[in-house]
């Protein structure tokens, strides 16, 4: 009798320890007398301070391009007429000079960081190295090559197929140097007959301010041995998406993307001409609702 009354308590004992850690009432019929207040707290979402759900996924691309309003001309516009205008960097490789040599790309640069007043910012992107180029160049010269050994085109394969792999198992980073030049034009000190023509003279008054000031930049780095490349409106969406898509820009390419039309604003298969005319007009329509819009914000 002592026997099975010490066995009960033993496992009556494991039975409440087990239900403890589950974080479930010891007695079953207790749990259907927990608080309604208790039960539906476990249920709410997570909110911080202001309100917001932490478990909502971000809306990334509108909280951060919401303020666009084109990239066109080669410049980011923003609505309140606003352009940016990217330049590239290509780096000098500064630890293989000497002493003297590095001194005059300090001074150099120094003196050109002392002359600027206008905003100009530095952008730095990590890309994933892309081997594609190259290895599909290798391939080509292989295939084209008609007096190589047998032994040769072997080790060419397996090289070809080892470079693939590595790419696609051991990614390494790469660091592509941009310059932003800012400028915002007034449009009170433009004269303009017509809206198409402020819109004209707007572009052109940016194109032309920040291109100055781009060359001017080119040609003082050029003396520290950096070259400096326009950023055209192709290049600029290549940054955008290499920015969105970090780790998809690899396997998917914005350069694959380009040559399959895929970067088309409008459908590129055949159309006929009554739809032609009926996505012009909504887009017209949707121009015009934007323009109602600011200007009742600006009343």
């Amino acid at each position: 009798m002592k026997e099975i009354l010490i066995m009960a308590i033993f496992g009556f004992a494991i039975y409440a320890f087990a239900r403890k850690m589950e974080k479930k009432p010891i007695l079953p019929w207790k749990e259907g007398s927990i608080p309604t207040e208790v039960k539906l707290s476990g249920k709410k979402q997570k909110k911080d301070k202001q309100g917001i759900e932490l478990d909502q996924e971000p809306n990334v691309f509108q909280d951060l391009l919401k303020d666009i309003k084109e990239i066109n001309n080669h410049m980011i516009r923003y609505h309140d007429n606003t352009f940016v205008l990217m330049a590239e960097v290509d780096p000098v490789n500064y630890f293989l000079l000497s002493l003297e040599e590095q001194e005059a790309i300090d001074v150099t640069f120094e003196r050109w960081l002392a002359q600027i007043s206008h905003n100009t910012q530095w952008y730095l992107q990590n890309r994933y190295v892309d081997l594609s180029d190259p290895i599909e160049k290798m391939r080509k010269s292989m295939i084209d090559a008609d007096d190589l050994h047998e032994n040769a085109v072997e080790y060419g394969k397996s090289l070809i197929d080892d470079l693939t792999k590595w790419q696609q198992i051991a990614p390494r980073y790469e660091t592509k140097r941009y310059i932003l030049f800012t400028h915002q034009v007034k449009t009170n000190d433009i004269t303009a007959e017509d809206k198409e023509e402020l819109e004209e003279k707007i572009v052109e008054k940016a194109f032309a301010e920040l291109y100055r000031r781009m060359n001017a930049a080119k040609s003082q780095l050029r003396k520290a041995r950096m070259e400096v490349h326009l950023l055209t409106n192709e290049g600029i969406c290549e940054v955008l998406y290499h920015a969105f898509n970090r780790r998809k820009a690899v396997k998917n390419r914005y350069k694959d993307i380009a040559l399959q039309e895929m970067t088309s604003l409008f459908v590129t298969a055949d159309q006929d001409t009554t739809r032609i005319e009926l996505v012009k007009e909504g887009l017209d329509n949707e121009f015009t609702n934007e323009e109602e819009r600011k200007e009742v914000e600006a009343v």
